[in-house]
């Protein structure tokens, strides 16, 4: 192999950490965050939630099972930069195309690996998730650019991820065959994941795709059965059009919101979102169903979290995350529309959470 030219990442409170340059050349700038996965590097790689963020896989080897066409939750990466302590010198998988390092530098993904995630971790858990700059630059140059980057605080990123113009999706669960076609959902594109909408399929739905700025007389102009609302990176806060287009849903259709339209779903009730200091980010997250007591483990990708009391008693807390007592689940007794800030299409993951899944269409019915 031949050598690798040096590159350094930093933070913007100044730390510095020096490895080699992989994937794409140049420099690129983003939020700094990190992923427990121990697997599923390339959904983490296309999920569009991740978009304006550089992230750390936690586990020690990326890379052994190459890139493929099929583990994709998006036609392209969306993230700003990617970081590994180690990229596998080895890709051995018989699905793979190419390797990772092929796969980042096609796609035009800075990365750097080599560096000790470990101490990276340990150091945004401690001070918080904050903006970064990769690159092979000069520290003095990187370190201006991390420190003069704006906050992921009130940036509506939805746009850039979004669909421009509606479609159907068709494509249920690989290997399965998807039940009757009995319910019509539209779901608004805040940034989905493609898994998500084969599980729609998968239970009879059929699937059309509205981008983010779509109005509810966009959406019930569809004449749905059930709304969904997808998961999608930035501030809640920030996608006043989306809030407002879900304020004129409530009551109307049974809605059914993940991550990002969790929390739009809480402002459009009343309630407030806030951020997190480094966020919820893998696939073995512990959330208990409230209702049940039941615990399951679950995919996590988020970095803000609904303020329970904000909602003043509108909205019943349904699932709690057992490290930190965040919220994780929310229903609207009133419209019966419900929400969960976690993934229950997993996509890298465990699959406990599909029940949700099947809720939604008993709402539908």
């Amino acid at each position: 192999m031949t050598a690798r030219q040096k590159a350094h990442l930093v933070l913007a409170d100044g730390t510095i950490f020096e490895g080699v340059a992989v994937g794409a050349s140049g420099t690129t700038i983003g939020e700094a965050v990190f992923t427990t996965g121990m697997t599923g590097y390339q959904e983490v790689l296309t999920d569009p939630s991740y978009c304006g963020q550089i992230v750390t896989m936690t586990a020690p080897q990326i890379g052994n099972t190459g890139a493929n066409e099929e583990d994709e939750e998006a036609g392209k990466p969306w993230l700003a930069g990617f970081v590994m302590h180690e990229l596998s010198p080895v890709v051995s998988n018989w699905r793979a195309k190419r390797s990772l390092d092929e796969y980042l530098r096609a796609h035009g993904i800075v990365a750097i690996a080599g560096l000790d995630t470990r101490e990276l971790t340990r150091h945004l858990r401690d001070h918080g998730a904050q903006m970064a700059a990769i690159g092979t630059e000069s520290i003095e140059a990187l370190t201006k650019k991390a420190s003069e980057a704006p906050s992921m605080n009130g940036q509506d990123l939805t746009g850039i991820v979004s669909t421009k113009s509606s479609y159907t999706w068709s494509e249920g669960l690989w290997g399965k065959t998807p039940a009757p076609t009995k319910h019509h959902v539209v779901a608004i594109d805040y940034g989905i994941k493609q898994n998500i909408l084969r599980h729609l399929v998968h239970r009879g739905c059929k699937v059309t795709v509205l981008p983010s700025t779509a109005t509810a007389d966009d959406v019930l102009a569809q004449n749905p059965d059930g709304v969904f609302l997808s998961n999608g990176p930035g501030d809640p806060a920030a996608v006043t059009h989306g809030i407002e287009a879900i304020k004129g849903l409530v009551g109307k259709k049974p809605l059914f919101g993940i991550c990002l339209g969790h929390q739009m779903l809480a402002l459009a009730l009343g309630g407030s979102t806030y951020k997190m200091k480094f966020g919820h980010r893998g696939l073995n997250h512990p959330v208990k169903d409230l209702s049940t007591g039941k615990i399951e483990i679950t995919t996590q990708n988020h970095g803000f979290a609904v303020d329970v009391p904000s909602l003043g008693g509108k909205c019943v807390m349904t699932h709690q995350h057992l490290n930190d007592g965040t919220c994780m689940g929310l229903e609207h007794e009133a419209s019966g529309s419900f929400s969960v800030q976690y993934h229950p299409e997993a996509s890298a993951g465990p699959h406990d959470a599909g029940y949700l899944f099947d809720r939604f269409v008993s709402r539908m019915k």
